[in-house]
């Protein structure tokens, strides 16, 4: 499993940007998100009133793609399964805060910045020396 859990923390590291599926309606509703981590824990910045928040008020349950680069079998990605926690905490504002999150609210203190805070339930590193690999929680 470490050998396993270094190779998905690489993908984490070298990719931020990645598909974020909610359940809308019963279906399955995507979107391109920026992540950060803390370990497998992944983390996400978004308005209070957007509809992926009120999809997560109804279902917590989420699935990520991250670290396809288009280069073909070769590429290692991950497929995240996990449950979404809303939290506007100041801890963990201060901790997924940079630069680029300015592009979409007004400080850390914007009434509309809430966080997605991602506990694994299940990952599966795709591409990595054939058969796939899997982290279950």
């Amino acid at each position: 499993m470490t050998n396993t859990k270094e190779n998905v923390l690489k993908v984490l590291e070298a990719n931020k940007v990645g598909t974020l599926a909610t359940v809308q309606n019963n279906k399955p509703h995507s979107r391109y998100m920026t992540f950060f981590h803390d370990e497998l824990v992944l983390y996400t910045a978004t308005s209070k009133l957007t509809h992926k928040v009120e999809e997560l008020e109804k279902n917590p349950f989420v699935h990520i793609l991250l670290g396809y680069n288009g280069e073909g079998l070769g590429d290692s990605f991950i497929e995240y399964e996990g449950k979404a926690h809303l939290t506007d905490s100041k801890e963990t504002i201060d901790k997924i805060w940079n630069e680029e999150l300015e592009k979409w609210f007004d400080g850390k203190d914007d009434p509309n910045l809430i966080i997605l805070e991602i506990q694994p339930q299940y990952i599966r590193l795709m591409n990595i020396d054939g058969d796939p690999e899997e982290l279950r929680f």
